[in-house]
């Protein structure tokens, strides 16, 4: 990849507390390719297009394209081998 012009996986919070209906950026998840595990805060997401590319920050590879529509956001799923929500007992973190 020749364009790091990204932000962290924060940017999506609010998309996808509307898909989730939860906070989620505290989330962990495992990139199916490199097989390490972030936090949705952690993840390199690239605006350029119609649609957020959400790429894994240890091996670039997409995890995620989400797509804002005028039904509701759409998320594909493309390389996010798992996502679990996080267990923090603390108020508003899980």
């Amino acid at each position: 990849m020749t364009n790091d012009n990204h932000v962290d996986g924060n940017a999506l919070g609010g998309l996808l507390m509307d898909v989730f209906g939860r906070e989620m950026t505290d989330a962990n998840g495992r990139c199916g390719s490199c097989g390490t595990e972030h936090v949705m805060a952690e993840l390199m997401v690239y605006r350029s297009g119609p649609g957020d590319v959400v790429r894994c920050p240890s091996c670039t590879t997409v995890l995620l394209v989400v797509t804002p529509l005028p039904s509701g956001p759409r998320v594909y799923f493309s390389s996010l081998q798992w996502l679990a929500p996080s267990t923090d007992p603390r108020p508003g973190m899980g």
